[in-house]
């Protein structure tokens, strides 16, 4: 399959935005004082992971068509482990989880305006696919925020 020059920008684009997802999450998991947060960022950050496979291998002309059904909204509770956290701590926690919603916001655009744009119906399938996922992300990490009292103001 030939990729127009736009969708190749788009890809690489989409390349960029998820390896600074992949690195800020590893660093999140290590940064987090709560241990329901560090695994939340860990299972964020390897879907992540399968996200930038796709995106090279549809940079690499290889196919990628999905097969798993499109992602459901995660419904979860996220309060934090009962080993409590400082209060510094928890607003250091709740500063990673804000960035991370926010880059979640950011990249799920990204897949958005992708969709828009490629013309195989394959590949907007596979990118609609991981903007849905991406959406969940975002979805997860406001459940963390609310169910711990670190949403809104």
């Amino acid at each position: 399959m030939t990729l127009t020059e736009k969708e190749t920008e788009l890809l690489n684009d989409l390349k960029a935005g998820e390896e600074l997802c992949i690195e800020k999450y590893r660093r999140y998991a290590t940064d987090a004082s709560d241990c329901a947060l560090k695994g939340l960022f860990s299972t964020i950050c390897s879907t992540e992971e399968g996200h930038l496979t796709t995106v090279n291998r549809i940079l690499n002309g290889e196919d990628v068509s999905m097969t798993a059904p499109c992602p459901t909204a995660v419904s979860q509770s996220y309060e934090c482990c009962p080993s409590a956290v400082s209060a510094e701590q928890k607003a250091n926690d709740a500063f990673l989880c804000r960035d991370a919603l926010a880059m979640e916001k950011h990249v799920s655009g990204l897949y958005n305006i992708s969709v828009f744009e490629f013309s195989c119906p394959d590949l907007r399938d596979t990118l609609g696919h991981i903007e849905k996922e991406e959406q969940n992300h975002g979805m997860q990490l406001y459940q963390y925020l609310a169910a711990n009292g670190m949403y809104g103001g």
